[in-house]
């Protein structure tokens, strides 16, 4: 069993950036698929970016140009660099990891960011 524990969340201005960061227990899951997810109150899980064991990434539409995503696999870490943040990115985020190509994801416990306008 992997465990998953992200930092780095908080409460910003708009405009203002955060990073994100996900410390995976086992470098089998920091090395394969990896990703961001986010839930806003009253709303279903979202995908925000997802990276894989080659280093392809992929974006949510609503985040692409502001967000980047990113892991080291030495330190067993996912990363989110998140800049120009809006009030709609108020969530908690949840780091993922999974072999890809499987279905069994392993969740973090969620970090709260917090964007007032």
């Amino acid at each position: 069993q992997v465990q998953l524990v992200e930092s780095g969340g908080g409460s910003v201005q708009a405009g203002e950036s955060l990073r994100l960061s996900c410390a995976a227990s086992k470098s089998s899951y920091s090395s394969g698929c990896m990703g961001w997810f986010r839930q806003a109150p009253g709303k279903e899980r979202e995908g925000v970016a997802t990276i894989d064991s080659g280093g392809t990434t992929s974006y949510a539409d609503s985040v692409k140009g502001r967000f980047t995503i990113s892991k080291d696999n030495a330190k067993n870490t996912l990363y989110l660099q998140m800049d120009s943040l809006k009030p709609e990115d108020n969530a908690m985020y949840y780091c993922a990891a999974w072999y890809c190509g499987s279905a069994d994801y392993y969740w973090g416990q969620g970090t709260q960011v917090t964007v007032s306008s």
